[in-house]
C-alpha cells in the first residue's frame, strides 16, 4: 500500500527499517534531520541547500562553488548597488528571453505539461509572476498583483489579492505578463539610486524589508525558476 501525506506535520518522526525506493518529495522542510545507516543510490536532490553533511563532510560548499562555475551569473544575482541591479536584471531576463524562444519551437499543449510531477513551463512563468508581484510590483511601485500569478505551495487561498485560482492562461499570455513585469523592473531600475534601495517596504508575511532585498528575491526566484524551466525543456524537447 502507498502511502500519501500532503499538508502534514511529521515534525519529529521516526523512520526506521524504512524502504523509501522511489518515494518522491516535494515542497518539504527538512531541517535538522539526521539520516544515519543509509543507503543512498541515484538521489537527487533539488532545494535551496544549506549545512549538508555527508559522511561527515560538509558538501554545502562544494555544491555552491559547482552552481556557480556552471552558471557563472549566480555570482551577480546580490549586488548592493543600482548599478549592479542593471547588471543582474539585465542578465536575468536575457536568460529567460532565450528560453521564452526556445519554448516556442513546442506545441502549445506541451507548454502546459507537467515533467515529473512538476509546474509546466506556463505555471513556472506564472510563479515568476506572483513572486515579482510579491516582492515587488505591490511593495515598491504601489500596484496590484495579475490574476494570473501561480502562489507557491502552501500558501492558500489569496483571493483577497485578487489572485485567480482558476486561471488557465495561455503560454502567449503568461509570456506577455512576464515582459510587462520585466519591462517594469528594468524601467524602475534605470533611474533608482543607491540610496533608494535602501527603502523600507511592507511585504506581505516577510517585515518590512528594503528595496535591494525585494529585489534580491525576485532575481533568485527568476534565475531558480528559470533553470527549472530548461531542465523540463530539455525534457519536453525529448518527447517531442
Amino acid at each position: 500500500m502507498v502511502e500519501h501525506f500532503e499538508d502534514a506535520d511529521l515534525s519529529g518522526a521516526q523512520f526506521r527499517n524504512v524502504n523509501f525506493t522511489d518515494a518522491r518529495m516535494r515542497s518539504v522542510i527538512m531541517n535538522n534531520v539526521k539520516v544515519t545507516d543509509a543507503l543512498l543510490m541515484n538521489l537527487a536532490i533539488d532545494g535551496l541547500i544549506q549545512n549538508v553533511t555527508i559522511n561527515g563532510v560538509d558538501v554545502t560548499g562544494y555544491v555552491v562553488s559547482e552552481l556557480n562555475r556552471r552558471h557563472p551569473e549566480r555570482a551577480l544575482l546580490h549586488p548592493t548597488d543600482a548599478a549592479g541591479m542593471r547588471v543582474a536584471w539585465s542578465t536575468v531576463d536575457e536568460l529567460w528571453n532565450t528560453t521564452i524562444e526556445r519554448a516556442r519551437a513546442l506545441p502549445e499543449s506541451m507548454l502546459h505539461a507537467a515533467v515529473d510531477e512538476e509546474w509546466s513551463l506556463v505555471e513556472t512563468l506564472r510563479h515568476v509572476v506572483f513572486a515579482t508581484d510579491k516582492w515587488f510590483t505591490v511593495p515598491v511601485l504601489d500596484e496590484q498583483h495579475d490574476p494570473m500569478g501561480l502562489p507557491n505551495t502552501g500558501s492558500g487561498n489569496l483571493a483577497f489579492l485578487g489572485i485567480d485560482a482558476d486561471a488557465h492562461p495561455s503560454f502567449a499570455d503568461a509570456v506577455a505578463v512576464y515582459r510587462d513585469r520585466a519591462t517594469r523592473i528594468a524601467g524602475y531600475l534605470a533611474t533608482v539610486t543607491d540610496a533608494e534601495l535602501g527603502q523600507t517596504h511592507p511585504v506581505l508575511g516577510a517585515g518590512s524589508p528594503d528595496v535591494r532585498t525585494c529585489l534580491h528575491v525576485v532575481l533568485d526566484e527568476a534565475w531558480a525558476h528559470h533553470r527549472y524551466a530548461n531542465r523540463d525543456l530539455h525534457e519536453l524537447e525529448r518527447q517531442s
